[in-house]
This record gives C-alpha cells, structure tokens and sequence, in this order.
C-alpha cells in the first residue's frame, strides 16, 4: 500500500493498485477486457467498480448485477469459486440470457475476491473466442494470485478506514499503448492516413470517434467538428441502423476485425472495416459500387439524429428482457427496470407506480428526490393527472416541452425541474396495474418509432411488475407464517442466561425450517431444542411449527424418549420432508444436562475455564425416516459459567468449506470471546454468516450458560 502522511492508506492509493494488478493480471493471461465487481454495502448487488478494455456503453446492462443473479461473477461469487465460460455454446446453455443480450463469439472467466471468509466482490476477464477451451495452469494461478491480492488491497482500505466503493460510473484506467509518438511523428502519420486513397478514423475505447481523415469526413457527408467526440451511429443518421452498432459491438466483444456494408443516402454504398485491440478501435471506410459481397440492411426509416438510437434502445429492450424474467421482487424489478431504461432511452428520472385501494402508490422511482416523491405519492384514481389518465385509460401520453403538457393539464405546475415527459400504462393481461413516468431534463421530440418501442417496453415490464407483487404477497404471507412459529422471546429460567438468534437465507425465498426453543419445566429444570427441517418453503416452515409443537408436548420425559415420539409423529404424517433435531433437557440442581441427537450438528461446550469441546454425541436417524429409529441419550457436567451452543448447519456450512473445519472454527471463535456477555457472544457467532456474500440456508443459534451463585457474606 503507499500510505498517506498519517500512515493510513490514502483513499485513492487502493484505487492505483487496484489498477496495477488488473494490468498486470491482462498482460499475464492475455485478456483484453477485465471488469471489477464489489459487493454493495448490503451485500445484495454486485457493482461495477472498474472496466477495462471496453466500452461503459457496453458495460452498462451489467453495471449492477443482483447477487441471486443467473450470471457468470454472481455464481462464482456465491460458490466463492471460478466460473469458466470457454464458446458461445456454453454460454447459451448456462446463462441463456446472457447469450441473447451478446450473440457474439467470446470466452470469459469470473473469479470470487475473499480474504479468509469474507467476500469483496468478483473479477471478470474476457479473451476472444481463439482462445483455448479450458484455462491453462498458468493462467489459472494467475488469476487465483490477482484475486487473493485484489482482495488484501480491499482488506487493508476498509480496515484503515478507506473502503472502496463502486463509483456512479465504473473507473476506466488509460488505455495501454504499444507506443507513443512524438509531435512531429503524430503529424507524420495524420499526412500518411490522408494520402489513403479511403478514408479511416478511429473509435476510442468508449466508441467516440477520436481521429479522421478529411476522406472519411467527406465518405460520411459531415464535418470535422460534426464528427469528432461523436458516436458514429448518433452523428449520422443514416448509420443508426442496429446492424452498424452491432458489429461495432461484436468486433469490441470477439476482439476480431469484421465489416458491414452500408448505403448512405440516396445511392452511394461504403464499407466499414473495422480492427479493434484494447486501445480502441480502427476503421477503413470504402466506397463501393454494390452490396454484393456484403447485403446491406434496408433502412425504410432514418432515425433523426436527436433521441437514443434505434440500436442502442433494441439492445437494451433485449437485455431488460432478459433481465426482467429473473426479477423475484416488486424492488427488483424496479432495480432492473431503472438500470436498463434510463440509459437505453436518454432520460433522467423514473417513477414506477401502482393502483392500490382507488390510488396511484409509487413504488419504486430513479433520479427523482424521495421528497418530490412524497408529494405525488397516493393520489387518487379520481385526480385530473396524466399518470392517473393513462392508468385508466390505457393511452400513453407524450409531452416535448412543458407547454405542452400545460395545454393538456392547465392545473400542472412544473415541480420536478425536468423539461419533457412519458407517460406510459403498464397493461398485462388487458388490464391496467399501474403507470410508467419517464422524465428528460431538455425538451424532445418522440418520434412514432420510439413511442411504440416505449409503449412495448411498458408492457414488458407490467408483467414483470404483476409476477413480482404476486411474488411479495407469497413472500409476505411466508414469512409471517414463519414468524408466527418461532418464539418471539424466550422464557425466564432462574439459574440459567440464555440467547438465540436467528439469520434467514440471504436469497430464494428467505424462509426456512430452523427453528429454535427453550422450555421451563419447573424451578430446576428446563429444555432446549434446535432444529432443521428440509426445505426452503411454506411447507418446510409449517412442519417446523408442528416439530415445535411434538416436542413440546413431550418435554419433560427424557431427551431420547422426546425424539422417539417426535419421530414417529413425522413418520405418521409422511410430510416428505426430513428432520434434524437436538434436544436437550437441563437439571439446573445438579449442573447436568442430557442430550440426544436426530443427525443435528454436535453441540460445543466451553468450559468455566474457556477451553471448548465439541460434544461427540451418539448418532440417531433423521426425524421422519424410520418410525422405529432408536436416539440414544449422552450425559454431561455443565457446571456454572460454561456455555453450551446450539447451532443449524447454516452458521458452519459454506461452499468450498469442509464442514468439520468450519465446527472447529466456531469453537475456536466461542473460546476467544471468553469474557462476552450472553448477548455480545451470540452477535459474535452470527457475525461471520451475516458478512458471507451468500447464504443458501437459514441459520439458528441457541446459548445456554448456567449462572454463577455469588457466595453470600455476612457481618
């Protein structure tokens, strides 16, 4: 690290490394494009930190990708692995979306970034599809080596109070150079590319042309000052055809030359040629006296040059619908919806609303202060306004100026400083269920093309917006089923500190069969029991209450005795799902306990002296399998001042991590926090699963620790 005065690393010291060894990292292996994930602060969204070899243009459909995402770096991010993707064919069969989006030939590898178990995020490297099928040795230690010290730069700036965060935009590193030329040398090679009998320009990195010839100028009918700092396909209209945008983006993506053959009004036909490397992008335009080696597309309408090109807006119309049919929430999809439309259509600002009880809720909304949004949130379906009028309605309605939308609503009174608007209805099914507003901060034309891409791209995402409140309505439902079966507190035992806690599934349907209780039997004894039903869904939370409710009918007789009769309740009920259970029943008199096992994780002990056992209890079937299954009971000492710890395999069980490795670990972590209040302790014990990047189970966590009498003095 180069630390700053004080010490500490500076905060754009981390950055400048960051860099070093993800050129580094593309010099090793030979990747020419790499992009750098990190973990939004509540660990649900992968951010796109820094990209290079590519275009942002490019980038931004995957700017910020879900963790629970169908993607190369969220699963190698949640298998804490590397994914390796080495054709086209992979690719579609794996991540189909994906596929649909970038139909062009590539090989791409993503890599998890993780200090110990902590996870920063994801690497992503790309290499033309001439590469090998499968990584070489070499460079797969190349990339395990970035990522191991990627992830000690990210350590050490967060540890020293500097963490780095993904950015509004990705940081884009200079572009590498196989040289750079003098002044006179630069004119030298300006006179050679002007005594080419065609014309050539090149594209920078991010597709802007950044050189010309006075031939290419006057090949594409513009002039210089037109044309330099522009996207070809925004400057010329006749070139903002999908087919242009396309290979350009098929020759940045495969990292091989291609051309296309294009007809520039009225009748005179040119030839792109374009050579890409990490540098940008050269072009030969050639005139050409027919489309006969080349067909050209048939342009039956020009876009005009103002408004996003019709081949930007189709690749991000694909890539919403790709995107859209892996959105689980109403937040979701309105996550999704914002990072595609904004960008793909040029606006500013969204808002997503729904009709809820006769008003126009706004649920979700993108570049709008929350407090406007407050002021325009729950008006009712009886309100003169244009989101309401297109609701009920079913028309979209367009406004280029705020003349405009005045003339049509002379109450509206300009709030949100923007200058031209969509309104869109969000139909499914042939009912309304809610309105889409796009907001421009300059005025603008819609020309009819773009408002029939818009209107469709409303009906794509009312479908998604119907699914997903079907979706939290089930989700809520679920959970409040959940939380009706778990106790709410656990009940005073005198002599005994208690505390639980419990973590749902950080993705899926976030609801389990964990379950947790504590049960007082009389002044000097009580039980305990912890346990796991199969299962991520209703089902396996409503077996977990009827398990709760066997064992509690039973506590009392002996640890064995109550898994016995639980088991063959279960089995009599043939519910399909299996269980784990662990009871344990407390003599608070003696500083006993007895213990019996239905295939649970072993429970720790920790001494009064802070050395810690992992208790080796005698095995018993699953609950659920064999109505005649025998659980034998084991008897312990536990004295004043030591502390049992009941767990489910969610605190222990992670992806690449031996599971008895993982026990020991969390024994170690319960003998260092010796001296933690009951409280305290369990926070400590839940910490490592709540910083996991991913957690496929829930997880339950019981602490049982006989009070310490103090002795009584007298005078």
């Amino acid at each position: 690290m180069c630390p700053s005065a004080t010490g500490a690393p500076s905060p754009g010291c981390a950055s400048e490394e960051l860099d070093r060894v993800l050129t580094r990292l593309s010099q090793e292996t030979g990747a020419y494009a790499s992009a750098l994930y990190l973990l939004s602060p509540d660990r649900r969204v992968l951010q796109l930190a820094v990209l290079s070899g590519v275009s942002r243009r490019i980038a931004t459909p995957w700017a910020r990708v879900a963790l629970a995402a169908a993607s190369p770096v969220s699963d190698a991010v949640r298998e804490h692995g590397l994914v390796w993707i080495g054709s086209q064919e992979e690719l579609a069969r794996r991540y189909p979306q994906l596929a649909l989006a970038l139909p062009h030939p590539f090989t791409v590898a993503a890599a998890a970034i993780t200090t110990g178990r902590r996870v920063w995020g994801g690497l992503v490297l790309h290499w033309s599809s001439g590469h090998m099928p499968a990584l070489s040795a070499a460079e797969r230690e190349a990339v395990a080596d970035a990522c191991h010290r990627l992830g000690l730069i990210l350590r050490q700036a967060a540890d020293s109070g500097h963490a780095v965060r993904a950015g509004p935009e990705p940081h884009i590193p200079p572009a590498p150079r196989r040289r750079t030329a003098a002044p006179a040398e630069a004119q030298a090679a300006v006179d050679f590319a002007e005594r080419l009998p065609s014309g050539c320009c090149a594209l920078d990195v991010d597709g802007r042309i950044a050189f010309l010839t006075t031939t290419a100028a006057d090949l594409l009918g513009a002039g210089m000052a037109d044309l330099l700092g522009a996207r070809p396909w925004q400057a010329i209209p006749w070139l903002d055809d999908p087919v242009a945008e396309d290979r350009y983006r098929a020759a940045v993506l495969s990292r091989r030359p291609t051309s296309f053959t294009v007809r520039r009004p009225p009748d005179q036909w040119l030839s792109f040629h374009l050579y890409p490397d990490a540098s940008g992008t050269s072009v030969r335009i050639v005139p050409t006296t027919s489309a006969d080696d080349v067909p050209p597309p048939h342009l039956v309408h020009p876009a005009p040059a103002a408004g996003p090109g019709r081949a930007t807006a189709l690749y991000h119309l694909t890539h919403l619908a790709a995107t859209l049919t892996e959105a689980i929430g109403v937040h979701d999809v309105v996550e999704r919806v914002s990072d595609q439309i904004l960008p793909g259509f040029g606006a500013q600002a969204l808002a997503l609303m729904a009709a809820e009880e006769g008003r126009l809720r706004i649920i979700g909304h993108r570049g709008y202060p929350t407090e406007l949004m407050h002021r325009f949130d729950a008006a009712p379906l009886t309100s003169d306004t244009p989101a309401v009028h297109v609701l009920t309605t079913g028309i979209p309605s367009f406004f280029d100026t705020f003349a405009d939308l005045k003339r049509a609503y002379p109450p509206a009174v300009l709030q949100d400083d923007m200058a031209a608007w969509a309104f869109l209805p969000l139909i499914t099914s042939g009912r309304p269920v809610g309105s889409l507003v796009l907001a421009y901060s300059r005025p603008r034309a819609f020309p009819p093309e773009e408002r029939s891409f818009l209107t469709s791209t409303a009906g794509l995402i009312a479908q998604a917006l119907d699914r997903a409140r079907l979706y939290d309505a089930k989700h809520e439902l679920a959970h409040s089923l959940q939380a009706g079966l778990l106790p709410t507190t656990l009940p005073t035992v005198s002599g005994l500190d208690v505390a639980a806690r419990y973590l749902p599934a950080s993705h899926g349907m976030d609801i389990g069969g964990d379950f947790y209780d504590l049960i007082r039997l009389d002044e000097t004894t009580a039980a305990a029991a912890i346990g796991d039903v199969q299962g991520h869904n209703v089902e396996a939370a409503t077996l977990m209450g009827q398990v709760r409710t066997a064992v509690h009918a039973t506590a009392g007789a002996s640890p064995g005795e109550v898994l016995a009769r639980t088991n063959r309740l279960l089995t009599d009920l043939n519910p399909g799902l299996f269980t784990s259970c662990l009871y344990v029943s407390l003599d608070l008199s003696h500083h006993q306990a007895c213990l019996a096992t239905a295939g649970h994780p072993p429970p720790i002990l920790r001494h009064p002296d802070g050395h810690t056992e992992i208790l080796p209890l005698s095995p018993g079937l699953l609950l659920g399998i064999d109505p005649a299954a025998d659980y034998p009971t084991t008897h312990i000492a536990l004295p004043a001042g030591s502390v049992l710890a009941l767990y489910t395999d969610g605190l222990v069980e992670a992806p690449g991590i031996d599971i008895e490795e993982a026990i020991t670990t969390l024994a170690d972590r319960l003998a260092r926090a010796r001296h933690q209040t009951m409280d305290a302790l369990a926070d400590t014990l839940v910490s490592h699963a709540q910083s996991s990047a991913s957690r496929s189970d829930d997880t339950a966590l019981l602490l049982i620790s006989p009070r310490r009498t103090e002795p009584h003095t007298g005078t």
